[in-house]
């Protein structure tokens, strides 16, 4: 059974290693759909021009270099089972936000949003997968107790 886990979830983190080596490609795609997508809030635009100033580029590019490097360390790290659980955790939060931004299905009319609907819907199942590698972690424990003589 562990090797069939470990073979899982190998082919598991292989999604979001594709999916941020293709951000990273296409650095200026990416930046321009996260432009088309997501607005800063104001409240938060005198830290993300201090941003801006400090990398010399926009938000969106810095946004997409950053989502495009963390789908590769994360997806890196979860193939290798070093810190499964953390970033599991983190990608969860992080395809969460995607799911909100990027799939918006329910601001779309009726024939053109079943696309949308189904990515959204994949995302729910990634985030079901993430939820067992977050529980499963490392793998089977020792049969000492976790705590001792409590």
């Amino acid at each position: 059974m562990p090797a069939l886990v470990t073979f899982g979830r190998i082919l598991f983190a292989v999604l979001f290693m594709y999916t941020g080596a293709t951000k990273l490609f296409a650095i200026q795609q990416t930046a321009d759909y996260i432009a088309s997508k997501v607005i800063i809030p104001t409240q938060l635009v005198p830290y993300t021009s201090q941003l801006e100033t400090m990398a010399g580029m926009p938000m969106p590019q810095i946004l997409a270099y950053a989502a495009g490097g963390f789908e590769i360390l994360a997806g890196l790290l979860i193939a290798v089972n070093f810190g499964a659980r953390f970033f599991a955790i983190l990608l969860i939060f992080f395809v969460i936000a995607a799911t909100f931004y990027f799939h918006d299905f329910w601001n779309q009319p009726a024939p053109e949003n079943a696309r949308t609907l189904i990515d959204a819907l994949k995302n729910l199942s990634i985030i079901g997968a993430l939820f067992m590698i977050a529980g499963y972690g490392r793998g089977p424990r020792p049969t000492e107790p976790a705590y001792g003589d409590v």
